[in-house]
This record gives structure tokens, C-alpha cells and sequence, in this order.
């Protein structure tokens, strides 16, 4: 193994646990109540695109991307797919982050996350590469 293939390793168990890990945060009560409130008004709907559920679909995302992440013959479609998926969830972000008061640590300022999003879908490619 080369020094990258080691490094691209360990960086590829680290966001697969990171994104696991935030997929199950998804699914416990108040934080699932918390991001439910960060999905920007005009985004929401009722039914099936509620924001509870679309709370529990990218908590699933992120689980079935972290593992994704280490499956060799999924990793590169896992990787597209969380950079996507990265992208889809920063209107949430940046309206938490415009929204202080009522989301807590989850409020990011919106350049410090975009330098985070950022960052997190360069590593996606960088350990699908």
C-alpha cells in the first residue's frame, strides 16, 4: 500500500463513521425534533415530503452512504451520492444558521458550514479516487 492509499483508507473509516454516526442522530427524539425545524419553511410540506419524514430519509442516507463509503464496489456511487447528498441538506443548514435562537448548537454559522460542507464533499472524492 502507498502512503495515499493508507491515508485514503483511514480518511474513508473516518467519514463512514462520521456519517454513520450522524445518521443515527437522526433518529433519536430531540434531535430529530431540532432538524425537522430546520428544514426552511418553503421547502416544507405535508404527507410524505413532511419534514419528519424527510428528517428519517437523510438519516438514512447518511447510514446507507457511511457504509457505502466502505463497500469497494459501492464506494465511488456512495461518495457521488453524499457529495449530492451534502448539497441537497445545506438550504437546512443555512437556514439554521440564519435562525440561531432556535437550533442551538445545530446553528453553524453559514460560513464556517459552508467551509464544512465544503471540505466534507471534497474528502467524499478524495476517498472515492
Amino acid at each position: 500500500m502507498t502512503v495515499f492509499e493508507i491515508v485514503q483508507l483511514v480518511l474513508r473509516i473516518a467519514l463512514a463513521c462520521v456519517f454513520v454516526v450522524m445518521g443515527v442522530v437522526h433518529f433519536l427524539p430531540r434531535p430529530r425534533r431540532v432538524m425537522a425545524r430546520m428544514i426552511p419553511p418553503r421547502m416544507r410540506r405535508d404527507g410524505m415530503l413532511r419534514p419528519s419524514v424527510l428528517v428519517a430519509v437523510t438519516g438514512v442516507c447518511e447510514i446507507a452512504g457511511g457504509i457505502g463509503l466502505l463497500v469497494p464496489a459501492t464506494r465511488v456511487p456512495a461518495a457521488i451520492a453524499l457529495a449530492v447528498f451534502l448539497v441537497a441538506v445545506f438550504p437546512a443548514n443555512a437556514y439554521a444558521a440564519r435562525h440561531p435562537e432556535g437550533f442551538g448548537r445545530l446553528a453553524t454559522p453559514l460560513v464556517p458550514r459552508l467551509i464544512g460542507q465544503l471540505v466534507l464533499i471534497a474528502l467524499c472524492i478524495i476517498v472515492a479516487l
